[in-house]
């Protein structure tokens, strides 16, 4: 069965983004960059066709998003994962573009019923909310955590928010550039 996996780089604090959504403190040079292939699926076309690096669709064929997080390429970038099924929850706007379908369905819902289509895994691109609102889903957590503190912003699951679920660490890999990499996988 085709799991949902949160993967995400997030701040010493937790946050994915600063108050306004801008993630330009994360690191794009250093040594952790050579790691991206190992998650060529979950790279912006355009970034991976630029880079030379193959996505071949097998880690991840859908991504799902919200709304502030696919607004971040907007105007210039409609469908900015076109090799990927992009579904976008809005209650409050639409987009067209290749591969993007922009729905006000219940996330949840949305989310198993994919998890009962064939294909490759699911990709929960963002945001806090969004990523919330689907805990009870989330199959696997691969956490980018980048040696810098927001201070404030949007944390990886909104606050508030009771999660006492538990994961278990499946892999980590720790760089040179401080950045590390942590998978988890929820404990059955």
């Amino acid at each position: 069965m085709r799991e949902l996996v949160y993967y995400v780089a997030a701040g010493l604090d937790g946050c994915i983004a600063g108050p306004d959504g801008q993630f330009d403190a994360f690191s794009t040079e250093g040594d952790h960059m050579a790691d991206l292939a190992r998650f060529a699926d979950a790279l912006p076309t355009d970034g991976a066709e630029h880079l030379g690096i193959a996505q071949p669709c097998t880690g991840f064929d859908t991504v799902l998003m919200g709304w502030n997080t696919y607004a971040v390429g907007l105007p210039g970038t409609v469908s900015p994962y076109r090799h990927l099924r992009q579904i976008v929850f809005s209650r409050n706007h639409t987009a067209d573009a290749e591969n993007l379908e922009v729905t006000a369905a219940d996330p949840v819902e949305s989310v198993r019923e994919l998890k009962r289509q064939p294909g490759a895994d699911i990709w929960l691109c963002g945001g806090g909310t969004l990523a919330s609102l689907l805990s009870g889903e989330i199959d696997r957590i691969v956490v980018k955590r980048h040696p810098v503190l927001f201070g404030a912003g949007i944390p990886m699951f909104a606050p508030g928010t009771y999660l006492p679920t538990v994961f278990d660490v499946a892999d980590t890999r720790t760089f040179g550039s401080g950045v590390s990499v942590t998978e988890y996988v929820r404990r059955r």
